[in-house]
């Protein structure tokens, strides 16, 4: 990924632990109201029970908050603002912990429930992170004005894997500012 689509990227990353990290509500990012950002939800939570994925602890779109949690605190800087912003255009599941049999192909099978639901699949990466065989795998999804990124990542040598599914609508984050951007990706704003 090069340019814009690659800081979209990782805001995706870092909106998605704005999201898991402090719950969301159920706010649509605007764009077509019958496929919103709860639509969205609900199409990779309905996939990835299908698939199997493990269960995951961590809140999501009406997802449970963890009682022990405290709310998130005010936004007090520009960047905090503009994430708060970035997550209301997102939809996104994850699970990080120890390794599970069967994860990886699990991911595919989420990636095809999703299909299923008229997600167009695209482009598909898998990256060799380490010599103990440790992956990385991305598929892009397209639906009705959102992208997609479905990611399975297993680090053998520490003992952990993470798998997201985070969507984003684009007319949501194309309200962002040139000067937006800037605050928000910091220099890789600038490139692309």
């Amino acid at each position: 990924m090069r340019g814009r689509d690659s800081r979209w990227a990782k805001v995706a990353g870092a909106t998605a632990v704005l999201l898991l990290g402090a719950g969301c509500g159920a706010g649509s990012g605007g764009g077509d109201s019958a496929f919103g950002r709860e639509a969205a939800h609900a199409e990779i939570v309905a996939a990835v029970e299908k698939a199997g994925l493990p269960k995951s602890d961590l809140p999501g779109i009406g997802g449970p908050t963890p009682t022990d949690s405290t709310p998130a605190p005010t936004p007090s800087t520009e960047r905090e603002r503009l994430q708060e912003r970035a997550a209301a255009c997102s939809a996104s599941w994850q699970y990080l912990g120890p390794p599970v049999d069967g994860s990886r192909p699990g991911v595919e099978k989420a990636v095809a429930a999703l299909v299923g639901e008229d997600w167009v699949q695209g482009e598909r990466q898998v990256e060799k992170l380490d010599e103990k065989g440790g992956t990385m795998l991305q598929i892009t999804l397209r639906k009705r004005g959102w992208v997609l990124y479905a990611r399975h990542t297993g680090a053998q040598g520490l003992g952990m894997e993470m798998i997201a599914l985070h969507a984003t609508e684009t007319a949501c984050m194309n309200r962002f500012t040139e000067q937006e951007q800037k605050v928000l990706f910091g220099e890789d704003a600038e490139q692309g």
